[in-house]
């Protein structure tokens, strides 16, 4: 279906096969989307997911231009608040201006009270929220009011239930969620949507056999969720026909208890 024809999308976040950014650009690729995306191998390294490639980019970037559409990419680190103008600035020079922007980059690492400090707290609060927020304002500044654009951004429920042992994720992705709502009154006069997807656990690979088979149990549909079902979901928030949508959380999880 080529619903998002000519649109210029940007996808943080894209560093591994598996992952849900990888997933959205192929989704957002098929419907006709040119596709800029970001990634930083260094901190999937640091996680130890041994896919996260320093060739990858290269080959997600060609299998996006197989599809028929543009497709670029440049490895961004979101703790730098200079990053978003830079990253907009490298993107109109290759591509044009975007109007869609997908916010899945992330930081997480477990964090309980015992361990929470400044020294932890800071990277995800860098990462989460501040990038999060910076690239967003920046993104919307240099959409005119007449094109208008959408603003989509990942959490994981964080609004639903705690999350113990995940601190300073679940504190900086729960900001996330606040602040699409109030940033999607502010730019409803501009034509700019702003949503979040709640994808539930999602089998990107971090996932042990144990943990993966006790989820299992709590998916009412019996399966646990991929990257394509959250994928398609944020394809449609990122197309025409979802202009009537904006600052929802909206739980896409299969019904996750």
């Amino acid at each position: 279906m080529n619903r998002l024809p000519r649109k210029i999308a940007i996808v943080t976040g894209a560093s591994r096969p598996n992952g849900i950014g990888a997933a959205v650009c192929r989704e957002l690729a098929s419907r006709g989307a040119d596709i800029f995306f970001t990634h930083y191998a260094s901190y999937d390294h640091e996680l130890g997911f041994s896919d996260a490639d320093s060739g990858y980019p290269d080959l997600l970037a060609e299998e996006l231009r197989a599809l028929g559409v543009r497709a670029s990419h440049a490895s961004l680190d979101l703790s730098d608040p200079a990053a978003p103008e830079r990253l907009l600035d490298q993107i109109s020079e290759e591509l044009g201006q975007p109007e869609v922007l997908v916010n899945n980059a992330t930081h997480s690492i477990d964090i309980d009270y015992l361990a929470l400090g400044a020294d932890n707290l800071d990277p995800h609060y860098y990462v989460n929220l501040r990038g999060t927020a910076l690239l967003s304002t920046a993104f919307a500044k240099r959409l005119d009011n007449h094109r208008g654009g959408r603003i989509i951004n990942l959490t994981s429920g964080q609004d639903r239930g705690p999350m113990p042992g995940n601190l300073a994720y679940a504190a900086t992705k729960g900001a996330v969620s606040a602040f699409t709502v109030s940033l999607a009154a502010e730019l409803a006069s501009k034509r700019i949507t702003v949503n979040a997807v709640d994808p539930g656990p999602t089998a990107t690979g971090w996932m042990t056999p144990e943990l993966e088979a006790h989820l299992l149990t709590r998916f009412p549909m019996g399966r646990i969720g991929q990257p394509e079902d959250a994928a398609k979901l944020i394809a449609f928030l990122a197309s025409d026909d979802a202009a009537w949508i904006t600052g929802q959380i909206i739980h896409s999880d299969g019904g996750f208890r």
